[in-house]
């Protein structure tokens, strides 16, 4: 299998939460919301419009009363270490970078009703088991969702796009109900 140029990879990391800051957009930057037959495309920001206009795929997507948000790498920046503690640091700016993306569709972790994760259980960019990597993401992932249970896939694979991703999680969430 031919490896992905690196070039590609870098462009695509806007949208991971590889080099992603503490706040991905700023707090100023509107969400753009384009209008579509079932639902809209939802840019939470300038980087996830610009990933938009080159690649040609939404950072989130209502369909109904459904809201899917795209993968979000999880992965190690060059200077971070590898082991269990710098990992679920990396797993909080992931996880900061999916609320920016349910808050610019107006939801929150409690609507989310599906969890797709895509693990590399083993790789140069995190030194600890299979066990440790999902223990760690579990309590990561109960620190901001600590509303009703999703369902939830896990899965391992060998590598994700960008060569430091160490997990992808994409989500789907239901709009609420509304009240009457």
């Amino acid at each position: 299998m031919s490896r992905i140029p690196q070039s590609l990879c870098a462009l695509m990391l806007p949208l991971a939460a590889i080099g992603a800051d503490e706040h991905p957009n700023s707090p100023d930057a509107a969400a753009i919301h384009i209008p579509t037959p079932s639902g809209e495309v939802i840019l939470p920001g300038p980087r996830e419009k610009a990933a938009y206009d080159e690649y040609g795929y939404a950072a989130v997507r209502r369909a109904g009363d459904l809201v899917f948000v795209s993968g979000v790498v999880i992965g190690r920046r060059p200077e971070e270490g590898t082991d269990v503690a710098v990992f679920k640091d990396q797993v909080r700016r992931g996880f900061r970078r999916i609320e920016n993306c349910l808050k610019a569709a107006g939801l929150s972790f409690d609507d989310v009703v599906m969890i797709n994760s895509f693990h590399v259980w083993q790789g140069p960019n995190f030194s600890g088991s299979r066990a440790d990597q999902f223990k760690a993401f579990e309590e990561v992932k109960e620190e901001f969702m600590k509303g009703p249970k999703p369902a939830w896939t896990a899965v391992g694979t060998t590598s994700l796009l960008p060569d430091a991703g160490i997990v992808e999680v994409q989500m789907i969430a239901q709009t609420p109900a509304k009240r009457g």
